[in-house]
């Protein structure tokens, strides 16, 4: 009897200690995101913070792994739920927050079928690849982008070698293969000519209009005329002030502008004394596309996105299943469609991909030409949350591997130059 009393206690201990081992990792591996909210950048912290987050990874017990993975799931998504308010879902805010917990619990989760140290690190780096749900905003190589360690996929490599090694080296020389870490500073990768280019801004004075249009009027009637209103003068200071673009956010303009001839003629206008870069809606043979407008010298070109946000405008499920839940759940509102290539515009003789919101931050925006960028965003739906600061270190981080400079506009936080 004596001695189950003293197994159960061992255990109670031991979870204890997992649970504790698990919180404390996934504080780590968030650290540098609620920091950067709070306007805390210090490169130092955050090198620490990380190195510590992946050796706890690596090192912890198995039970502890499954905490650390929910944990990091909530910290770092909780707000995805925000955005279900608005199509009459709120009910279902934190069973959303509850399955990422869940969802980056099975994802780290791989890491605890093995407590081997080494298979750990090769697992960690193949998880650096994979993107759950077609949902790419946990990047383990982001915990370093204000860091001292770079971001490129070697120097993750290294780092989880040098990490890794010192479980082997039983000698008082265990702590030597730590040394590695060197390799993966950006200084070596400077030295060694691996980093990438490093990013220009554009010769252009280019105006990124910030707006604070809270999701819930944005959409209603009683609110288009101001709105508008707003886009005008913002237009006529811009050109007032010498300005050679100006950038608005995400569905600043939130109709089908394909439907109102006369708001694209009296933009049309406007272009003729500056470049205008806005958000929208267009509707082509029923179907319904976000776009960016970009009137220039009275005449127009239209980009429509590229990737759509996963189970916000399309649902990343087999054909069944995606009528069901977007019937059910959506009312039919997660159905817009896709353009089949990226669009890049030509302004005054320089170059820009376009990218909306969700777009900025992924990798297939960078592939090919590109040296500058045009992002707008709405961040709204995600109100008040660090969504947009999670979004601003995904772009940092695309910017800065892609030695790309990006001109960012947004509804409710994010807007400025990122590179």
């Amino acid at each position: 009897m004596l001695n189950k009393i003293k197994k159960l206690k061992q255990l109670k201990t031991s979870l204890k200690l997992d649970i504790s081992l698990g919180i404390i990792a996934a504080l780590f591996f968030s650290a540098f995101i609620y920091l950067e909210h709070f306007g805390i950048t210090i490169k130092l912290l955050n090198t620490i913070f990380g190195i510590t987050s992946l050796a706890f990874l690596l090192y912890i017990p198995k039970r502890a792994i499954l905490v650390a993975g929910f944990f990091i799931g909530i910290l770092w998504f909780y707000w995805i739920g925000y955005s279900f308010e608005y199509n009459g879902l709120g009910y279902l805010t934190p069973v959303i927050t509850f399955a990422f917990g869940i969802i980056y619990m099975l994802f780290f989760g791989i890491l605890a079928l093995n407590k081997r140290v080494f298979i750990r690190a090769i697992l960690l780096f193949g998880l650096s690849f994979f993107e759950p749900m077609d949902w790419n905003w946990l990047q383990i190589e982001l915990l370093f982008v204000d860091s001292y360690i770079g971001v490129l996929k070697y120097q993750l490599a290294i780092l989880l070698l040098a990490l890794s090694l010192p479980y082997y080296v039983q000698n008082k020389f265990s702590y030597v293969p730590l040394l590695l870490i060197i390799l993966s500073l950006n200084q070596v990768s400077d030295m060694l000519q691996l980093a990438p280019k490093q990013a220009q801004e554009a010769p252009l004075k280019i105006k990124l209009v910030a707006t604070d249009i809270p999701q819930e009027i944005k959409w209603k009637k009683e609110s288009l005329s101001p709105t508008i209103k707003m886009a005008y003068k913002e237009i006529k200071n811009a050109t007032k002030n010498g300005y050679d673009i100006i950038v608005f956010p995400e569905s600043v303009f939130p109709l089908f502008m394909n439907k109102t001839p006369k708001l694209i003629k009296q933009l049309q206008e406007f272009s003729k004394d500056i470049t205008i870069v806005a958000g929208t809606l267009i509707k082509e043979n029923s179907l319904n596309y976000n776009v960016t407008y970009m009137f220039n010298d009275g005449k127009y070109e239209i980009a429509k996105k590229l990737i759509l946000v996963p189970f916000g405008e399309y649902i990343p499920l087999p054909k069944f299943a995606q009528k069901f839940i977007n019937d059910t759940f959506f009312a039919g509102a997660s159905d817009f469609k896709t353009a089949t290539a990226p669009t890049d515009f030509i302004i005054k003789g320089v170059k820009f991909r376009n990218a909306i919101c969700y777009e900025a931050t992924r990798k297939e925006i960078y592939e090919g030409d590109v040296n500058f960028i045009i992002a707008s965003s709405n961040n709204a739906w995600f109100a008040p949350s660090i969504e947009p600061t999670l979004q601003k270190l995904l772009m940092r981080y695309y910017a800065r591997k892609n030695g790309v400079t990006i001109y960012h506009s947004a509804n409710y936080k994010g807007t400025g130059v990122i590179k």
